[in-house]
């Protein structure tokens, strides 16, 4: 079976873990504060804050910006859930913004006009979460103007992103941005097995994430509201969570970003690939933005039919190809239909999620194996 992704593991990846393994420290030590620093170096961000998922980066990030019953929080419907889910676990609304027939990320014209509506209504969002979708940046000169006159704040899910830029500044250093949440999971660019990073220029917001993630505590003296009382003195200042990613995952995914750009180059060129192979098929390849710089974590087709879509899916399933969907749109799952969204709210994002294929695309990925996707996937268009 070919995969639609896949880690890539070295023999330098494996002797990072190995030294964890060995040394005095097995959760939370050295490992994370350099693997935030490499991130943080890597993308040009001020602070980096390591958590234990990008569920949990997200979680973080809506309560770090103050998200809580009576907020509003909207993102888009293609995405995987947790974009959407952040929001109510902190006991918040969430509303949805329809998506550009040719990025697949929010449509700032959507934006715009759903914002206007909110104003005459007084329900502006206090939060909106772009989604980075399969690793192409949204228009954030767009999101910027409509930021500066709506006064929401900004989350960036851009768990697809990591390596990719816009207007030639990378993804994670955006001004826009309040914070960034990047993804470690083994499909995406990078991998620290299950991990995830909230990235900020914002250091109060650094420091309310980094207490979030460890159950609300609080040791520095500095910060302490209370008398201290001695070294093994600690306060729980906030209700916080075990969201702490370990030094084994934190090693791995620092030995990872130091190969990042060989990643990027790799799924760049298996993209460009694609693009070529795929010209003279019935079906609309990825739109890459002509300021920007994607970093390819997906390569998602979508097929003139929809009543294909199955079809064509199934065949190359049978044939060791692994194509998989993304996404469903998350305002038609039942949790959020019992929550009053119904078919036909978001046309665009709904029309996209009938047709869409994801191709195999990951760094070891070799050109014989795509050639074999090409094959098959041109005799399931036959």
């Amino acid at each position: 079976m070919i995969p639609y992704g896949r880690q890539s593991i070295s023999h330098e990846d494996l002797a990072a873990v190995e030294a964890v393994l060995r040394s005095d420290w097995l959760t939370q030590g050295p490992a994370v504060p350099r693997f935030e620093a490499a991130v943080a170096g890597y993308v040009g961000a001020q602070h980096a804050v390591a958590v234990n998922s990008a569920t949990s980066a997200l979680h973080v990030a809506c309560a770090a910006l103050s998200v809580g019953p009576g907020s509003r929080v909207w993102t888009v419907p293609n995405t995987f859930v947790a974009s959407a889910n952040c929001a109510r676990y902190c006991g918040a609304d969430v509303g949805f913004v329809d998506i550009d027939r040719q990025s697949y990320c929010i449509d700032a014209h959507d934006l715009e006009r759903r914002l206007r509506a909110a104003r005459a209504s007084s329900s502006l969002p206090d939060v909106l979460v772009s989604v980075d979708f399969a690793g192409q940046a949204c228009d954030y000169e767009a999101i910027a103007k409509l930021k500066a006159e709506f006064g929401f704040r900004l989350i960036e899910d851009a768990s697809h992103a990591i390596g990719a830029t816009f207007r030639d500044q990378r993804i994670g250093a955006l001004a826009v941005a309040d914070i960034t949440v990047f993804s470690f999971h083994p499909v995406k660019i990078v991998t620290s097995a299950e991990g995830g990073m909230l990235l900020t220029a914002d250091s109060d917001l650094a420091e309310s994430a980094r207490r979030l993630r460890s159950h609300g505590i609080e040791r520095d003296p500095q910060r302490l509201l209370q008398k201290d009382e001695g070294g093994w003195y600690y306060e729980q200042q906030a209700l916080g969570w075990n969201y702490r990613i370990t030094d084994l995952q934190a090693a791995l995914g620092a030995s990872q970003v130091a190969r990042i750009d060989g990643f990027l180059e790799r799924r760049r060129a298996l993209a460009r690939r694609y693009d070529e192979a795929l010209s003279a098929l019935p079906l609309q390849r990825p739109w890459q933005r002509p300021d920007a710089l994607s970093a390819y974590h997906l390569y998602p087709v979508l097929l003139r039919d929809a009543a294909q879509r199955r079809l064509v899916y199934e065949h190359l399933r049978d044939a060791g190809i692994g194509v998989q969907v993304h996404y469903l749109p998350v305002h038609l799952q039942p949790y959020y239909r019992a929550l009053g969204f119904a078919p036909g709210d978001f046309p665009v994002a709904e029309w996209y999620a009938e047709r869409t294929l994801s191709l195999p695309l990951y760094a070891d990925l070799t050109e014989a194996a795509q050639d074999r996707v090409l094959a098959a996937l041109s005799e399931a268009l036959k």
